[in-house]
């Protein structure tokens, strides 16, 4: 009896590390207001503080400018986004949205059905960063029989 094991992944953690000039803030916004859960504290000298917060599953998305552009016109009204933007998917992107913009969060665009079945909004975050929420309608089985759709 032979046993098939998947091969160790590479890369076992994506982390991004942000510099927040309003910690606190940021802490509201992203661990109290959006629900990521802490997975670490640490303090040191000269008050350094780090959160290291949960976020889930962790993709890389790669998109070329086309698609950047193609994104930025489905998503919000054709605003260009940051170079770099944080997407989250949420349970319910519509009232998330609404309580991150109460929580400091800045609507760049309100949550919008797109062409791959997502309901998506995009804020303007703490720490500098460019927010996107998304709820995906539909599941990645259903998704992957539309036309474009490829998966490895």
């Amino acid at each position: 009896m032979t046993t098939e094991t998947s091969p160790k992944p590479a890369v076992r953690q994506l982390r991004l590390i942000v510099e927040a000039e309003d910690y606190e803030a940021a802490l509201t916004f992203y661990r109290d207001v959006l629900g990521l859960t802490e997975q670490a504290v640490f303090e040191g000298d000269g008050d350094a503080r780090v959160t290291i917060l949960e976020a889930g599953r962790a993709t890389l998305e790669l998109s070329n400018p086309s698609q950047v552009k193609m994104i930025d016109q489905v998503e919000a009204d054709g605003q260009p986004s940051a170079k770099i933007r944080v997407a989250f998917e949420v349970d319910d992107s519509a009232a998330k949205t609404k309580e991150l913009v109460e929580a400091g969060g800045t609507l760049i665009a309100e949550p919008r059905e797109t062409p791959w079945k997502s309901l998506n909004s995009r804020l303007a975050a703490p720490a500098g960063l460019q927010v996107t929420l998304f709820q995906e309608v539909e599941s990645l089985q259903e998704r992957s029989t539309r036309s474009g759709f490829k998966r490895p």
